[in-house]
């Protein structure tokens, strides 16, 4: 068991997600950039009045999240993930006017390009940073996806070599680790415990020179982290694991029973996986989480379903969107309103 040390503060910044949305108002602990937001510059526009747009905010199938934590005078700065496009994470960086040289660590939820591409904009910005990279032994392995009556469409992965050449310090590992210090951890590879959460089935990998299947895809991998007197937040790129595998893992590795906040993809989306959705719903309304923020790849289907099932968790998820988390006094427990319990449960 990992004694994870709460935080007093913590904020977690999207800043790559599937949806941006200006017109997102606040809601709990999510502050939205105001609408109109110019901190971005503007582009030229020759044909309006005025001859310029605001640069803004933009979105792309992919994840990434700037985390920071704090306890006491002490902060750390943490990237989660880096997105789909080249450039995307670090122009979105300079549009919310944060700076990727404040970044102290890197951890790759998984190897899949929807998570790792913006890597390659970080090393543009940063050059030789030598920032240390979590990642799981299988984040190389060269992977596709075989639907039944499509051709298969294989995913690019990451040139270790490439990697290793700008100068990050790869901290490759199966099993949790801590980093930083002991109040940010990753989890490792995820015990699958749930009989519904199988993993990706169309998902193969290449090993011995051939193509084999792979659902479970092994590297994936979460940040988790403790809100003093609140409880665990559990940070998922994709979710590949479950998201109920994740939130159940970092509960059996830390010892804290309280789930304050789930944030990340939940990969729920499409044919395969929207029949799981109603067993998902009914296991969070166990675990209780306070915040739901459910993004990327859970789908539009499981999407509405968790916000009619948690009227009161559920918070939407839009790029830009800071997540203010602090430190309260424990709850005594006692059944929550009749409001905040998880309604009917929906696909």
């Amino acid at each position: 068991m990992f004694s994870l040390q709460p935080v007093d503060r913590a904020t977690v910044t999207i800043l790559v997600d599937n949806l941006v949305d200006v017109f997102m108002p606040d809601q709990g602990p999510a502050r939205r950039p105001p609408v109109g937001d110019r901190r971005g510059g503007a582009l030229p526009a020759p044909l309006l009045e005025s001859g310029e747009v605001p640069d803004g905010l933009m979105a792309e199938h992919g994840f990434a999240a700037a985390v920071t934590v704090g306890r006491d005078a002490v902060e750390h700065r943490v990237l989660f993930d880096a997105g789909r496009s080249p450039d995307g994470l670090v122009e979105n960086m300079r549009r919310l006017d944060l700076s990727p040289k404040d970044i102290e660590a890197i951890v790759l939820s998984h190897g899949h390009l929807d998570h790792t591409t913006g890597m390659n904009g970080l090393v543009r910005v940063l050059g030789r940073a030598n920032l240390p990279v979590i990642i799981h032994p299988d984040f190389w392995t060269q992977r596709r996806i075989l639907i039944p009556g499509r051709d298969p469409f294989e995913l690019p992965s990451t040139s270790r070599s490439a990697l290793e050449d700008t100068g990050f310090e790869i901290s490759e590992g199966r099993l949790p680790s801590f980093v930083l210090d002991d109040s940010l951890l990753v989890t490792g590879e995820v015990d699958r415990t749930t009989e519904y959460e199988r993993g990706f089935p169309p998902h193969q990998a290449r090993r011995g020179g051939e193509w084999v299947p792979d659902p479970l895809v092994l590297d994936d991998q979460a940040l988790v982290f403790q809100v003093a007197g609140k409880g665990l937040v559990v940070l998922t790129g994709c979710g590949h694991a479950g998201v109920i595998n994740t939130v159940r893992y970092a509960k059996k590795l830390t010892g804290i029973d309280t789930v304050h906040a789930i944030i990340g993809g939940f990969h729920l989306s499409g044919p395969l996986f929207e029949p799981l959705i109603p067993k998902v719903c009914e296991a969070l309304r166990e675990l209780e989480p306070d915040v739901i923020v459910a993004t990327h790849c859970t789908g539009w289907r499981a999407m509405h379903a968790l916000a009619n099932a948690f009227p009161d968790a559920f918070v939407p998820s839009s790029v830009g969107t800071r997540f203010e988390l602090t430190a309260g006094s424990a709850e005594p427990n006692v059944p929550r309103p009749e409001s905040s319990r998880a309604t009917e449960i929906t696909t």
